[in-house]
Formats: C-alpha cells, sequence, structure tokens
C-alpha cells in the first residue's frame, strides 16, 4: 500500500497526498546527528519510520526517498520508491538486529538485477 500511493488490491486507504506527507522527512536539520541519533546519519524522520535524505551516509546500501523502520525484537523493513522494492526481515534477534539490516539490505540489493 506505501510503495502503490495509498491503495491496495484496488482499493484505496490513504490518498497519495497522505503518503508523500508521511514518507517527508519532518526534522530538517534541527536535530544534532550523534552516535546515539536514531534513526542514524543521513536519515531525517518522516510520520512513523525513518527518512533517508542523501545518498552514500549509510553502513548499506540506502537510496534517498528510501523509507525503513525496525522493531527491538530484530524485525525490520523498507521501502525504496525508486526500484519499487519492499523488504520485510521478520527474525528475533536483539542483540544482533543491526548486523542483520545491514546485511539483509546488502544482499537484496546485490541481488537485484534491474
Amino acid at each position: 500500500m506505501l510503495l502503490n500511493g495509498g491503495a491496495l488490491d484496488g482499493r484505496r486507504y490513504l490518498s497519495p497526498r497522505t503518503i508523500a506527507y508521511m514518507t517527508a522527512d519532518h526534522i530538517g536539520s534541527g536535530v544534532a546527528v550523534t552516535p546515539l541519533y536514531l534513526p542514524g546519519p543521513g536519515d531525517g524522520f518522516g510520520l512513523g519510520f525513518a527518512v533517508r535524505r542523501v545518498d552514500g551516509e549509510a553502513p548499506f546500501v540506502a537510496p534517498a526517498g528510501d523509507y525503513w523502520w525496525g522493531g527491538a525484537g530484530g524485525t525490520y523493513f523498507w521501502v525504496d520508491p525508486r526500484t519499487r522494492l519492499y523488504t520485510i526481515l521478520m527474525v528475533q534477534s536483539p542483540k544482533q538486529r543491526v548486523a542483520h539490516r545491514s546485511i539483509i539490505r546488502n544482499m537484496v540489493y546485490a541481488a537485484v538485477d534491474k
């Protein structure tokens, strides 16, 4: 639904304008990016998830415009509107979750042919 501008299976749940608002950065440069900053370097924050502002600042493949979030136990998702790709990772790994997220992103983008 997020990737399709708010529609799923022929039904509209959110307007494209709402999706655009949700996936826009709402914090800008007003927040200091320190090692404790979640979501991380190059990311801002939309309504409910991190929003990638720029290419090249993450330790994994993360093009500007993608948005993502993860749970404390290791679950994780991201949506890349440029390539129309989304990924959902369902794991329970509280101590290794950050490493798994980087690995899965790099593996998925390495496997994509187009």
